[in-house]
């Protein structure tokens, strides 16, 4: 049966104090005054008002993490123990393919993110992302590589890592680590702070907790907004972010994310060039078990979020439906999986702010991993467990 996840009583009380500023900052503004950043009012998930089903295209992954699409028909689809492998159109699963590095898989660590180049056609250059190992003395961290995928579509060639998250850590835990290659063709990483070490994600001498933007050839873009700046490393785009597992190109030319809060608080964002988005310091979550985290929920220098869930969904992939397979009343909306509830959220959007947020296949049992639209228009969904599925979004 279909519910609305209870609020808790002590975020009933901050939901009321976000609307009361909300209105408090509109009447500062009429009247001249300087608004600082100001709490947002949540939208509580609801049921959706139409029905979908989801229709089963593959099986036998095992916990599947990261979607492409490739000619054909075909998939290309990361598995986070380690292997890579292209779905056939008929749901047929090939063998891993060959040349991938070395992958420290553990925890939610392993294989993630993969895309294919917007030039694919041409030169079949894909990139991925994962877990990379220290060369020695243990540690790991995230890591994106481009490389060539053979004519065969057997194995990987010409392997190059692009970047590595600095420092290494000792941690199974918070890799972010989603890719979105924008229309310049320069990428955006989404990192984790790696759980323990979340105070980093407020320093700009390390890659944790941050949203980086790459070279295609590897090294930091031009024009990152840190460049040249003393004692800031200069792939940093954003940074105050906790665990981004989704992200998607808008259709407003903008970046989107959307990242992992403690006990509640998962945020949707849109980076800009050297912002800083809050964590640890402001967080509409809590310490697991309770207890405040930070200063509160709001402070000037810091971004508020276009959308956050108490309790927590723990999102995981996203897309922006473009298409009209499923009607002019999706067109537009933002698709974002939840691994908690195992179902799919649909936010309805008016510009940047969400004014609906409704929740498809709440009877599907399987945990969300991944959303992404197909080259045919239709919405293709990854599931994560030991017998994991692709799927395909259909309306009933």
């Amino acid at each position: 049966m279909n519910s609305v996840p209870k609020v808790p009583a002590s975020h009933t009380g901050r939901a009321l104090t976000a609307i009361i500023n909300i209105a408090l900052t509109g009447a500062a503004m009429l009247a001249g005054g300087e608004a600082l950043s100001q709490e947002v009012a949540p939208v509580p998930p609801v049921p959706a008002r139409g029905e979908a089903s989801a229709e089963v295209v593959a099986s036998g992954l095992s916990h599947p993490w990261g979607l492409a699409f490739l000619p054909g028909g075909r998939f290309l689809v990361t598995e986070r123990p380690g292997r890579l492998r292209v779905v056939e159109a008929d749901g047929r699963l090939g063998p891993p393919l060959a040349g991938l590095p070395q992958v420290a898989a553990g925890g939610q660590g392993g294989l993630l993110d993969v895309i294919t180049d917007a030039d694919f056609a041409r030169n079949r250059r894909i990139f991925f992302c994962y877990t990379e190992p220290a060369p020695k003395g243990g540690g790991n961290s995230t890591a994106l590589a481009s490389a060539t995928l053979a004519p065969d579509a057997a194995a990987l060639q010409d392997v190059k890592v692009l970047f590595s998250q600095r420092p290494k850590v000792a941690s199974q835990l918070h890799f972010g680590c989603r890719i979105v290659q924008a229309p310049d063709g320069h990428l955006f990483l989404t990192l984790g702070e790696r759980y323990g070490r979340k105070e980093d994600a407020q320093r700009l001498d390390n890659h944790l907790g941050k949203v980086v933007r790459i070279a295609p050839t590897g090294g930091a873009a031009p024009g990152n907004p840190l460049a040249g700046r003393a004692g800031a490393l200069p792939e940093i785009w954003s940074w105050g972010h906790r665990n981004p597992q989704g992200a998607a190109w808008g259709p407003d030319g903008r970046l989107w994310i959307h990242e992992h809060g403690a006990q509640g608080g998962d945020e949707i964002n849109r980076p800009e060039a050297g912002r800083n988005y809050g964590w640890p310091v402001i967080t509409y979550g809590e310490n697991y078990g309770g207890g405040k985290i930070g200063e509160g929920t709001a402070k000037a220098g810091m971004e508020q979020p276009l959308h956050y869930w108490v309790p927590s969904i723990a999102p995981s992939g996203m897309a922006f439906l473009t298409s009209d397979r499923y009607g002019t009343a999706w067109k537009g909306s933002l698709f974002v999986g939840s691994l908690r509830f195992a179902r799919l959220h649909r936010l309805e959007l008016q510009g940047a702010q969400v004014v609906r947020d409704e929740y498809l296949l709440d009877g599907l049992g399987a945990r969300i991993r991944d959303v992404r639209q197909g080259p045919d228009g239709w919405l293709y969904l990854l599931t994560d467990s030991p017998d994991g599925q692709l799927l395909r979004l259909r309306q009933r």
